[in-house]
């Protein structure tokens, strides 16, 4: 196991006291510790938010791009160099608000990266309106008469789509956290983390006791790799219990750069010598 303090830095953070997020920026650079990923071999991007945040606070190679934007450029950077770790976090809007599209097209290519949503139920960067995993009928900053639409089910959703790992954690369990991230890393192809984390300051509904409450984990009983188990499982949320760990993975599905022709032969694009003759040959084929 490497030195944590490897990946500290002298950056001020500027999260709220007690915010969840302290606890999965831990488990992060737990996690790589454990999994001995140098900070060099460590690639953190982000969009736009308070979970966005986190590759400031994290000493690793880090890119903070546009809101909602995190996965082009961190899809772009594990085609070129696939030897980084590329991991990608931010918030539920950032994610599956702004981020939807990106979301939604990632599953498809199966980039092999992993995906940390810190889902609060709400925008705490932008004062605390309804974020699309808002509850139907949560009273808001913004929203006084409560959320007039229904929320997104990103666990659903993912093995829907034909995620190869999809898991849940809570920050207020962050050993937990810790094991279920170091499995994503390992994972080859994309790999989803819907992390609950309260927001202290905006989201007075969905706090620490309100998760601790509800949040359970999956003991060695339940199978991951049954999708018609997983999707079931899935539609748990809310009173009757919260589901935690892997919802579902699949074990062998051919990653992106396994489909590429230009990918999957041969190392990194950042490695590989490219001399004007190369250029030549491509030129002669549009002759």
């Amino acid at each position: 196991m490497l030195d944590l303090k490897l990946y500290n830095t002298n950056d001020e953070n500027a999260w709220c006291p007690g915010c969840g997020n302290f606890s999965i920026l831990d488990a992060i650079k737990k996690a790589a510790a454990e999994l001995e990923i140098k900070p060099e071999q460590l690639m953190m991007v982000s969009g736009i938010g308070q979970a966005a945040k986190t590759p400031h606070y994290i000493r690793a190679n880090g890119f903070n791009g546009l809101h909602g934007r995190a996965l082009p450029p961190a899809q772009a950077i594990k085609m070129v160099n696939k030897d980084l770790k590329v991991i990608v976090t931010g918030g539920d809007g950032d994610a599956y608000g702004e981020g939807g599209n990106h979301f939604l097209h990632n599953i498809r290519r199966n980039v092999d990266i992993v995906q940390l949503v810190h889902d609060n139920q709400i925008y705490g960067l932008t004062k605390g309106q309804g974020s699309p995993t808002t509850a139907l009928g949560q009273k808001t900053s913004m929203q006084f008469e409560g959320v007039h639409v229904y929320p997104l089910n990103p666990i659903a959703l993912a093995i829907s789509l034909g995620a190869s790992f999809v898991a849940r954690a809570f920050s207020g369990d962050k050993d937990r956290l810790v094991e279920i991230l170091k499995e994503a890393i390992n994972h080859r192809g994309y790999a989803l983390i819907d992390i609950l984390q309260p927001c202290v300051t905006f989201n007075k509904v969905n706090t620490f006791k309100w998760y601790k409450d509800r949040v359970y984990y999956l003991d060695e009983s339940y199978d991951p790799t049954d999708k018609a188990a997983a999707f079931i499982k899935a539609q748990e949320f809310g009173d009757e219990g919260i589901p935690a760990g892997v919802i579902y993975k699949e074990l062998g599905k051919p990653t992106y750069h396994d489909m590429h022709p230009v990918l999957k032969d041969g190392g990194a694009l950042v490695d590989r010598v490219w001399e004007p003759k190369d250029a030549e040959k491509l030129i002669e084929e549009f002759m």
